[in-house]
């Protein structure tokens, strides 16, 4: 080896270097500690932390974090649109996050592609793209403050995240046309699907009610009793847990001083001064307008009629034609029509951008000329305008009083409640009631959603209970116009009840069981009935069951006691005319049908609907196409753990 070394070979030390070099790099990896940890797996700051697979990525890549914060603010958003209550957003999270981390591993495969958007590329999309309507009516751009608030008023973000955001999407788009560019369906694919579409089906249907059969099941007791010895686990714990509960109440007029509180003036103006926000009273404006609608995507010649209709009001209303009559007779908003275009005083920030701005560049009793908005043009007219401002102090000193004085009381008699039940721990319930002139109280067993009749509300005092153990020390909660101190005597635990007094409910139980196989064993019946003499119908009236007619329906249509056709009866486009169905189960009721008439698409209907189901089946194609594109490459990166999840979102949102 050393001869070799000696030698004036530079191909071999051309090798010799790059040996020298891979150990080199071994030993990097080998003796630098968490060289390839990600601090994402202990950063509760990151979702998740996304790099290139690899060695190189591992080593020296960039990698993309996903924020919480983003994940966090997309799920609240997600929430608010979907009238979801505010705890939801804790399940939400997991989805959002997961989404984000495919997006970024998306973004990567296309910036390694050179699919990049450029600067000039977003401009473009923002003037000609989805918001091109609102940034740029008639070609003129809103200016950086009202861009600036339409992005806060409906994204709640930056404009340079907005911006960002918007690249990303413009280049996954980009990646999914170069993935899916290849696709095509042929005319007969999708001839195919519209004759499978496009089929309607008329039929005569007889239906088992569940709930009608649920009630013809009549056990004997020695059934029942059967019944319930086999549920026994069923009904280990049916009688829910009790507790018997001692307490006493009061309110402000218990306390020593009759619950009177002072607030000077001084606290007042110090109150008013630290929450200057809370009397702050935004930009506003009243105003009528007349509106045109122009259709989102509308052509150039349905833009030009709109503009012309809205300029041929507007010379009406220059002529001194009566603003409120021409609103009632032309105007597209069905909100202010009836009340010739006026709406009431509205801050500008719930207004669209261009139209706030038009309006409060009026004075009081002004036309505007034309305005473009996102929904249309308008002709406004300005009533009333307030400028941004302050409430003065005075106009609000009296309602910040009786607020504080509030505020102290209703902590006066919290406190109060916390020193009666120390000293309630130390001399016992009942000295403690009648040291002070309450009377004690101890209830029957409750549940957990019992009400005590004595207490405006005894929600907490009763959550509170089912916390504390029998015999704890004494404890306050909330009675809604006061306090409660509170101990628990006694707990009875949950226990099986004696069958006499659960009779009904182990009855409703049993039908409830038994019912899902009657009602199979009743269209089996009626499904072999039917086919034999080949008329439901008969079949039907022979068992006692109503038979309906249905319209002629497609996929997409629903039908009484059937629910949508796409679903459980959708097999019954399968069929020829005259035949008869197998049982249809939606659960709540079963079903046999037997088509009278099918109405398949004639070739005209198909050559007619050609380009509209060949585009629906080529998206339906290339989405399902590109997400598998996007399944495999998700695996690709987490096979190489070149996603890390920090340690904290791989427990559920219930910690498990």
């Amino acid at each position: 080896m050393i001869r070799i070394l000696q030698q004036d070979n530079r191909f071999t030390k051309a090798i010799f270097a790059v040996v020298i070099g891979a150990a080199i790099v071994t030993m990097v990896i080998t003796l630098v500690p968490g060289i390839f940890d990600n601090g994402a797996a202990n950063d509760t700051t990151v979702y998740a932390t996304v790099r290139n697979p690899g060695f190189f990525g591992k080593l020296a890549g960039e990698s993309t974090s996903i924020k919480m914060v983003d994940v966090q603010r997309e799920a609240a958003q997600q929430a608010r649109r979907n009238n979801y209550p505010d705890y939801a957003v804790q399940f939400l999270i997991p989805r959002i996050g997961q989404q984000q981390v495919e997006r970024a591993v998306l973004a990567r495969e296309a910036d390694r592609l050179g699919l990049q958007v450029s600067d000039a590329d977003l401009a473009r999309e923002l003037r000609t793209g989805t918001f091109g309507q609102y940034l740029f009516p008639d070609g003129k751009f809103i200016g950086d403050d009202a861009y600036l608030n339409f992005v806060d008023r409906y994204f709640q973000t930056s404009v340079a995240n907005f911006e960002k955001e918007l690249k990303g999407d413009l280049e996954i788009q980009r990646l999914q046309a170069m993935v899916t560019g290849g696709i095509t369906v042929s005319d007969a694919a999708v001839r195919a699907d519209y004759m499978k579409t496009g089929t309607k089906i008329k039929f005569d249907y007889a239906v088992i009610s569940a709930d009608d059969l649920k009630k013809t099941i009549n056990p004997s007791d020695a059934d029942l009793q059967a019944f319930f010895k086999q549920s026994a686990a069923r009904y280990a714990t049916a009688m829910p847990e009790t507790r018997k509960i001692a307490f006493f109440s009061f309110d402000a007029g218990n306390l020593p001083n009759g619950g009177k509180v002072n607030v000077s003036d001084a606290d007042v103006l110090a109150y008013y001064n630290a929450n200057q926000k809370q009397y702050t009273t935004p930009e506003q404006v009243q105003t009528r307008h007349i509106l045109i609608t122009v259709p989102k995507g509308a052509d150039a010649k349905t833009e030009a009629a709109a503009k012309d209709k809205a300029a041929s009001i507007l010379k009406q209303i220059k002529a001194g034609g009566n603003f409120a009559d021409l609103a009632k007779k032309n105007s597209d908003d069905p909100g202010s029509k009836d009340k010739g275009g006026e709406l009431p005083m509205i801050p500008t920030s719930g207004l669209d951008p261009a139209y706030a701005k038009a309006a409060m560049a009026l004075n009081p009793g002004q036309t505007s000329d034309l305005v473009r908005s996102q929904f249309g043009y308008h002709i406004i007219q300005t009533e009333a305008k307030n400028a941004a401002g302050t409430k003065p102090f005075s106009d609000v000193k009296d309602t910040i009083k009786a607020q504080l004085e509030s505020q102290k009381a209703a902590a006066a008699v919290q406190t109060f409640a916390t020193q009666l039940a120390a000293e309630a721990k130390k001399d016992g319930m009942q000295k403690t009631a009648d040291a002070h002139g309450m009377h004690l109280v101890t209830t029957d067993y409750l549940g957990r959603d019992g009400v005590i009749g004595s207490l405006p509300d005894s929600t907490s005092l009763l959550s509170a209970a089912f916390s504390s153990a029998k015999g704890a020390a004494p404890q306050s909660a909330s009675t809604g116009e006061g306090y409660a101190v509170f101990q628990v005597v006694d707990v009875k635990p949950a226990h099986a009840p004696e069958f006499a007094d659960w009779k009904s409910h182990v009855l409703d139980d049993y039908r409830e069981q038994k019912t899902p196989e009657l009602l199979t064993q009743q269209l089996n019946k009626l499904e072999a009935a039917a086919k034999a003499s080949g008329d439901l119908k008969k079949a039907a009236a022979a068992m006692n069951i109503p038979v309906k007619t249905s319209d002629l329906v497609g996929r997409d249509s629903q039908v009484t006691d059937l629910g949508a056709m796409s679903g459980a009866a959708a097999g019954a486009f399968d069929l020829a005319k005259g035949a008869i169905s197998a049982p249809i189960n939606t659960g709540a009721n079963g079903a046999v049908l037997q088509i009278t008439d099918k109405q398949e698409p004639t070739a005209d209907d198909i050559a007619k609907n050609l380009p509209e189901t060949r585009e629906k089946l080529l998206q339906a194609r290339q989405q399902e196409a590109f997400s598998v594109f996007a399944g495999d490459l998700m695996q690709k990166y987490e096979k190489a753990g070149a996603i890390v999840y920090s340690k904290k979102q791989q427990q559920s949102p219930l910690g498990l």
